[in-house]
């Protein structure tokens, strides 16, 4: 979803760096073979990520929901030469097609899939995180952040995705929609919690920024 006009967006796109070949060729057989390629972080969310790793310089990330392995590449751009980068999807049919694109990569070695809910495999992570990227179910928003948030080093970044979802934060909730419920009460654990900052920017879905305080 964008939400500056059309002509608007396609400028924005076309002055910023180019999507990779290697990202295209993920595109593409994402599309030709996947279910819900809209999953996908796209190109020019693709590059914000990528920038905001290459700033932070991250020795670790932590990524909470693979689908192909777009946003994965997109963050291991910023990873320094030694770091790593832990990425967890509960969808096993992606396995395969995820590591593909991982070891056509430069980044294949410092890449480490998990396979399962991320509410089982995030307390057996022993590692604290620089960077984390949330964009999984949201029903779980809020519990992945009560998870993560001590494993994020102070000064870390926690990254997460559609947060505008489609623009339904804003309208009259629907009680049933349990996802749409989930994004709000995220936003405001978010916006109130008195450990981190957090800014929200309007890219695509929504994608918010939260740093953790150092004291």
């Amino acid at each position: 979803m964008n939400f500056l006009p059309d002509q608007l967006d396609q400028y924005i796109v076309s002055h910023s760096q180019d999507e990779p070949d290697l990202l295209q060729q993920l595109t593409r057989e994402t599309h030709l073979k996947i279910l819900q390629p809209i999953m996908l972080s796209g190109a020019y969310q693709g590059r914000v990520l990528s920038m905001i790793s290459k700033l932070i310089k991250p020795k670790t990330i932590l990524e909470i929901g693979t689908f192909t392995g777009y946003a994965t590449l997109c963050l291991a751009e910023g990873l320094q030469p030694d770091g790593e980068i832990h990425t967890i999807d509960i969808n096993e049919e992606l396995f395969d097609f995820q590591r593909k694109y991982f070891d056509k990569s430069a980044y294949g070695a410092q890449i480490h899939q998990h396979l399962g809910s991320a509410l089982d495999v995030i307390p057996q992570l022993t590692q604290n995180f620089d960077l984390i990227f949330i964009d999984a179910d949201k029903p779980n928003y809020s519990n992945y952040f009560h998870l993560i948030i001590d494993k994020l080093n102070p000064g870390g970044i926690i990254l997460s995705d559609n947060v505008l979802w489609h623009g339904k934060v804003v309208e009259p909730l629907d009680e049933k929609d349990i996802s749409t419920k989930a994004v709000v009460d995220y936003n405001s654990l978010l916006k109130n919690d008195s450990r981190i900052e957090t800014v929200v920017l309007p890219i695509r879905d929504g994608l918010t920024i939260s740093r953790k305080k150092e004291n």
